[in-house]
């Protein structure tokens, strides 16, 4: 008698199963038809918007940041949609995701400071992309700034995540934010060295390079004199695309023709070694 009613059982379960799965299967594949369909519109909604954008002349930084965020509210509003097709009540999952929100702002606070600090350097625009930038012991040119992190790429071709929340906080050195550069040059000669000629040569350097400007104009010092040298600084003012071609060419010209004249350039590390030498006989 026993196996009869186990078997009853198991149809009548079988077939509740049937049941349940024939009327919920139109909400189910409404819902999956849902989610899918909203995903491809997200995706076509959010390159029209950054193709509307770019056709317009907005600012790119501002349009990758608002993108990204335009981006995440309709995955947000997907989300919600696609829960509340399947059955779940609309209140109780606010209800329970702003305290799932709460729990995790509080465990992610480090990443609500990102989010802060990526708003802040939209708005205050200390640097753009495409800028070089130098900032928490790090430099390059920022190629994308994200809700987070800051993508920034190095000089030899390395890619450095520098967090939006430290990166607004700290000091900020923009190296294309303006048009022309100084260069703070130094060379040491002797005290032998007829301090006028070499002003001379350099002078005739300067004036010779095609890329060093004449207003500002530049400056020919004696920045100190040290134990074993005369240091000498040379500042000469350049457009910033052609800076660092500019520092190459006059320091080489300088070594060239300091060679030809017979000047010859006090090295640092003779000074070092020196004072080092002194502190040993003490």
């Amino acid at each position: 008698m026993i196996e009869p009613v186990i078997v009853q059982n198991v149809d009548t379960y079988f077939e509740r199963f049937i049941t349940i799965i024939v009327d919920y299967s139109p909400r189910l594949i409404s819902a999956f038809l849902i989610l899918f369909v909203g995903l491809y519109v997200i995706r076509f909604v959010n390159r029209f918007v950054r193709k509307l954008m770019v056709a317009r002349h907005y600012d790119i930084t501002l349009s990758q940041f608002l993108a990204d965020i335009l981006l995440w509210a309709m995955r947000i509003l997907l989300f919600v949609s696609f829960i509340s097709k399947l059955g779940v009540e609309s209140t109780s999952f606010v209800a329970i995701l702003g305290a799932m929100g709460l729990a995790i702002g509080l465990a992610l606070q480090g990443s609500l400071s990102n989010f802060a600090g990526g708003v802040l350097i939209i708005l205050f625009k200390p640097f753009r992309i495409g800028d070089f930038i130098e900032a928490q012991g790090v430099s390059g040119e920022v190629k994308e700034i994200e809700i987070l992190y800051t993508k920034l790429r190095t000089t030899n071709n390395q890619t450095i995540f520098v967090p939006n929340g430290v990166l607004s906080n700290g000091t900020i050195t923009n190296y294309s934010l303006e048009n022309t550069r100084r260069a703070d040059l130094k060379i040491s000669v002797s005290y032998d060295t007829n301090l006028q000629e070499v002003k001379d040569i350099v002078a005739g350097i300067l004036q010779s390079n095609p890329h060093v400007l004449e207003d500002p104009a530049p400056g020919i010092v004696i920045s100190e004199m040290t134990e074993s040298a005369i240091i000498m600084a040379i500042r000469p003012w350049a457009e910033r695309e052609h800076f660092w071609t500019m520092v190459s060419d006059v320091l080489q010209d300088c070594k060239t023709q300091f060679d030809e004249k017979g000047i010859e350039m006090q090295p640092y590390v003779k000074e070092l070694s020196k004072r080092v030498d002194k502190k040993i006989t003490e």
